[in-house]
């Protein structure tokens, strides 16, 4: 038989557990009633102030009404953490007629694309793409380009020197000479790569930066195949109004030799800030190969010419995208990098 302040603690318990709504609600419950400071355990504490003959009959009825309670609990805990369970997995249940969610698109650096551009252009005028170390030989980056110890081009060009006769390349030009060293003529490739100078890095230097060497050699080559492979070059790339105009210049590999302009395909030759006023973009420098550098590599400049040119890539992106600062393409900023996705 019960107790009435027994049955009086089970019946408050049960009604509770009846209208549980969640595992939490029920955990409550059980604290309430069975926990170190419950109901239940309280009474039972309290028997030794009970009279003797109703200790046993209380303690009966209190131990029996615990049993009965954790049944009750955990029963109703299974259902209820079902239900739960049941309810989570339909709240996060995937809904399979709602349209996906497209991943975010990357996009190519304005380098590579510029890069990949170039190629391309002279891809379809016939020349292929050759490589080499960005370590280089003394020889393959000077003297064989007709840049001896004592010439002064080579204060121009700021080397990075890794070893007595080795150094990170000015330009992509040794390739040029390990190319013809390698085959004979006829030769027309370019060269895309990276290359060095002791440069400290601002908004138009850069100790590192990309150049495309182009290379010509045949019977008969002369600058007016030249100009002509260089003006369709600047109409692909900046437009089909491009023009371009030769000036006279020095480098030590070319003879004669040029740098060359762009008619700015912003104002058209009027004068604008991109151009300076002046009309006209430098985008490269060019020439004759020298006959010293074809006897270098063994061909006779009396059966074959050639002409050779290069250009800086970052310098190309920066006209065709109107980019002033050369260190934007290496800071990794996605908000530059995005506007050309």
């Amino acid at each position: 038989m019960g107790h009435p302040r027994v049955d009086a603690i089970v019946q408050q318990a049960r009604d509770a557990v009846a209208a549980a709504q969640s595992s939490a609600d029920l955990e409550r419950i059980r604290v309430g009633v069975l926990g170190r400071q419950g109901e239940l355990t309280q009474l039972l504490r309290s028997l030794g102030a009970l009279a003797p003959e109703e200790r046993p009959l209380v303690g009966a009825a209190a131990n029996e009404a615990k049993r009965a309670l954790e049944t009750l609990l955990d029963a109703k805990l299974a259902t209820t953490l079902e239900a739960e369970r049941q309810a989570e997995r339909r709240r996060t249940r995937l809904d399979l007629t709602l349209p996906g969610r497209r991943p975010p698109h990357g996009s190519l650096h304005p380098l590579t694309r510029v890069h990949d551009e170039i190629v391309a252009i002279f891809a379809g005028l016939g020349f292929s793409v050759a490589e080499g170390p960005e370590i280089e030989s003394d020889y393959h980056n000077f003297e064989a380009l007709n840049i001896p110890r004592d010439h002064p081009a080579r204060d121009m060009q700021d080397t990075l020197y890794v070893g007595e006769s080795t150094l990170l390349r000015t330009h992509t030009s040794p390739v040029q000479i390990r190319t013809m060293l390698a085959q004979k003529p006829p030769v027309r490739i370019i060269v895309p790569g990276k290359v060095y100078r002791r440069d400290v890095a601002d908004a138009t230097h850069s100790p590192m930066f990309h150049q495309v060497e182009g290379l010509a050699v045949d019977r008969a080559i002369t600058m007016a195949d030249l100009k002509g492979t260089l003006e369709l070059f600047a109409r692909e790339m900046f437009g089909p109004r491009s023009r371009i105009r030769f000036r006279p210049s020095f480098f030590p590999f070319t003879e004669p030799s040029a740098e060359v302009d762009v008619l700015c395909f912003v104002c058209g030759g009027a004068g604008c800030r991109l151009c300076k006023q002046g009309g006209w973009l430098e985008i490269l420098g060019s020439g004759m190969v020298h006959p010293q550098v074809l006897r270098n590599v063994g061909y006779d400049p009396e059966e074959v010419t050639g002409w050779a040119f290069g250009m800086g890539i970052e310098r190309i992106a920066m006209l065709k995208y109107g980019i002033d600062d050369l260190r934007l393409f290496f800071e990794n900023d996605l908000r530059f990098l995005g506007q050309f996705a």
